[in-house]
This record gives structure tokens, C-alpha cells and sequence, in this order.
């Protein structure tokens, strides 16, 4: 028969026995998610893996490219041999500029359409275009929820830096961009973080929350930006740009 204390309890040293096993349960658990989360961040923030490419099927790819043209860029589409358009010449979407199979341009007369001048890219296509170039490939991503891009970039320290010289750092950064009351286009910065560490905005010369085309509007890109565009928008997933006449 199991031994009690007077008021009915275990005796003492049962007692101590359930309590030094849980507290070992409990360091025990503790341990295993310090060493998770310290893996984490050394995987994720100072050794992080490059990032992966984003790449489109080709349909999303002609897709794209007509966009591309559509802005003025010439490009040339992965599944363009095999389409029936490219076998005899490749048209503008405004019909200013015809260019045949040999490469020769063909002169067109000018037009001007308002569907023209509208154009929206998804963050797939947007991350596909970085990927494009080589030297982004793997180390830019981009993000768009409502009013907001976001980019995480994997920035290589100089073999000569005093503080972890030759390591990647990982760079998070957001813009809030919207349209005033006055329909005038509002890019702010959210904030920067470095390895998962928000900056101070002292760091950042307080330029947070601060309307940059509002503050340096005045003159140069921020101006020119600002009248060239009607509208801009940027949703979940896409950014919706419609520029001026």
C-alpha cells in the first residue's frame, strides 16, 4: 500500500521527484527550440541559400513580353519559334514599329491608343524579369500586397570589410505606394531590416514614412515620375500603372 502523509499527499520526496523531472522537460524543450531558432537565423539571415529564380511557361512568357513592347523594350520570346507570328514579323501592340524575320524594320505611321498606355505586371512576371539578368538572378525578390512592394535582397559583403567580409547579408526593405487625395503618387519608405533587425529610423536619415515624391519632387526623377503617371496602383500579387497623355 502506498505511503501518505498525514494530509493525504504523497510523501516529499515523491514530490521533489515529479517537480526535477518536469523542470528537466522543461530545459529539455527549452534547449531544443533555442538550437531551432539559432539554426534559423544563421540559416536564414547569416548564411542564407540563394534565392530561387522565378521562371514562366510560354505562354506567360509571350505574355510578358508583349507587356515589354508594349513599354518599347525589343525582346525576344522563348516560345516565339514556335509561333505562327514570329515565322513572319513581330508587331508592336500600337503598330508604330514592324519588324520582319530578317530583323528589318518596317516604316509605320504613328498612332496613339488609350489601352496603350495602361499596363499591369504580376510579382511573377516582375520576379521573372529580375531573373533575367544574372547578376539578380538569385540574390532580389520582389512582393506586392496592397499599397506595398516589398524586396528582399542578398547583398555580398566586400572581402575587405572589417565585419564579416565576404558573407551575404540579407536586406528586407518595403515601399508604400499609393495615390494622394490630389491624385498625385505617394512612394514612401516602411522600413529597412538587416538580417531580420529593423533599423533605426535615425540610421536611416528619418527618411521613413516620409513621401519622397513629396520631398524631392520638385525637380528631377521624383518630378518627372510623378507627371507621367495617372494612376498606379499595386493589389495583392500585381502593380497596375496607367500613364498620361
Amino acid at each position: 500500500m502506498r505511503a501518505l502523509s498525514i494530509n493525504g499527499s504523497p510523501p516529499r520526496s515523491q514530490q521533489l521527484g515529479a517537480s526535477g523531472a518536469k523542470l528537466l522537460l522543461i530545459i529539455a524543450a527549452t534547449m531544443l527550440v533555442t538550437a531551432g531558432l539559432t539554426f534559423f537565423i544563421i540559416r536564414t539571415y547569416i548564411f542564407p541559400s540563394p534565392l530561387t529564380p522565378v521562371s514562366l511557361n510560354v505562354k506567360e512568357e509571350q505574355q510578358l513580353d508583349r507587356k515589354l513592347t508594349q513599354l518599347g523594350w525589343q525582346v525576344e520570346s522563348k516560345g516565339s519559334a514556335t509561333s505562327s507570328s514570329s515565322d513572319t514579323s513581330r508587331t508592336s501592340s500600337n503598330n508604330n514599329i514592324q519588324q520582319s524575320a530578317s530583323g528589318e524594320l518596317t516604316p509605320q505611321a504613328y498612332q496613339e491608343f488609350d489601352a496603350d498606355r495602361q499596363v499591369s505586371f504580376s510579382e511573377k512576371e516582375v520576379n521573372s524579369m529580375i531573373g533575367r539578368n544574372p547578376d539578380f538572378a538569385q540574390r532580389v525578390a520582389i512582393d506586392f500586397s496592397d499599397n506595398l512592394a516589398s524586396a528582399t535582397m542578398l547583398i555580398p559583403i566586400p572581402k575587405d570589410f572589417p565585419i564579416m567580409a565576404g558573407e551575404i547579408l540579407r536586406v528586407n526593405t518595403g515601399l508604400d505606394i499609393h495615390l494622394d487625395a490630389n491624385r498625385r503618387p505617394v512612394v514612401a519608405l516602411v522600413g529597412v531590416s538587416l538580417m531580420g533587425v529593423p533599423i533605426p529610423n535615425a540610421w536611416l536619415g528619418n527618411m521613413k514614412n516620409v513621401n519622397l515624391v513629396g520631398e524631392f519632387g520638385d525637380r528631377g526623377f521624383w518630378n518627372a515620375f510623378a507627371d507621367g503617371v495617372d494612376d498606379i496602383q499595386i493589389r495583392d500579387g500585381e502593380l497596375s500603372i496607367k500613364l498620361r497623355k
